[in-house]
């Protein structure tokens, strides 16, 4: 079999967070500039079977057999076995590396559940489609995140803007106008499924507070997609802010995050907000494109580890399988 290499990108919040959990709806977008990657290659001296995981990132090399079922990894591989009724796979290796930023809200667990499922269903000669590759990728989310509300493999999976709303399809729209957006890293890591259980604690002890709380946040959201939708991206900026504002409310915002919400309104974006679970990792910025790259240093005066430039507009032309058999790629 031919060494098989897939590929899947980061993503970021605009509206919605934790409010989705709820029921609200919320809007994500692919972000390219990051990637999750991986590779299976055969290995000819293997034993029968013997998946070697190797994620140089995080300091792991072991056999799946050696993984429990609480592993992502090893979770991802054995989806798909199950999904695609393989007893066994060939001995192989599977590498895996992502540059996007880990625990901050970007997708990475997700990108690289993506990334593993479709190099490891290539491999085998069987691709999957995006609605299975999202089932099992949302199975392995279960691991990371505990109660996820599915967004964030729905949106690395299908590489395009998506409004998600929990137990609804999902729903692709289109962009009147492509938009700017600049992404500050707080370098505080921020496990989404610590937040999430903060939040619900929260919303047990008040749940008409916290209902009222996601209820805003979703009609914020339906509002933000008609802006999109009719190419009207200015109107993002103030509803950023009041997104923001909520998401204070709730406790999950931080000082760093706060600074670097500043920072970039300051330097005249038209509106920032925290994105994802809070509490720490990225904040998003819209601006006008003229305005990014004062944004994106005012984003590092404030504090910022990293800061991405992110273009939203029409689907990207690469492959939207995110594979190529036998591409290995850069090796780490």
């Amino acid at each position: 079999m031919p060494a098989f290499t897939a590929t899947a990108p980061g993503k970021i919040i605009l509206f919605g967070e934790h409010a989705v959990v709820y029921g609200q709806p919320a809007i994500a977008v692919p972000v390219n500039q990051v990637q999750a990657r991986a590779t299976v290659t055969p290995n000819l001296w293997g034993a029968p079977g013997e998946v070697v995981i190797q994620a140089p990132e995080i300091g792991l090399m072991a056999v799946l057999d050696e993984l429990g079922a609480d592993d992502p990894l090893g979770a991802a591989v054995r989806g798909v076995m199950g999904a695609l009724q393989v007893p066994r796979i060939p001995a192989c290796t599977l590498k895996v590396s992502a540059t996007i930023p880990f625990a901050s809200g970007m997708g990475s667990g997700a990108a690289v559940s993506v990334a593993m499922i479709r190099a490891l269903a290539g491999f085998l000669g069987q691709p999957i489609d995006d609605g299975t590759v999202c089932a099992l990728a949302f199975e392995v989310e279960k691991i990371h995140h505990g109660t996820p509300s599915g967004i964030d493999n729905s949106v690395v999976t299908y590489r395009v803007p998506v409004f998600f709303q929990k137990g609804l399809p999902l729903e692709t729209f289109s962009i009147g106008k492509a938009f700017t957006l600049v992404i500050g890293d707080t370098g505080v890591r921020s496990p989404t499924r610590e937040t999430v259980a903060a939040v619900r604690a929260r919303w047990q002890a008040d749940p008409a507070g916290y209902e009222r709380l996601f209820a805003a946040i979703g009609s914020i959201t339906r509002t933000a997609r008609d802006a999109i939708r009719g190419g009207y991206p200015t109107r993002l900026g103030p509803l950023m802010d009041e997104n923001h504002a909520l998401l204070q409310m709730m406790g999950v915002s931080s000082e760093e995050l706060d600074n670097l919400v500043r920072g970039a309104k300051s330097a005249g974006a038209w509106g920032a907000k925290l994105s994802g679970g809070g509490c720490g990792g990225n904040m998003v910025a819209s601006c006008d494109p003229q305005r990014a790259l004062e944004v994106q240093g005012a984003l590092e005066k404030a504090g910022a580890v990293r800061t991405i430039l992110t273009q939203v507009g029409a689907r990207p032309d690469d492959d939207p399988t995110g594979g190529q058999p036998g591409d290995l790629g850069p090796q780490l």
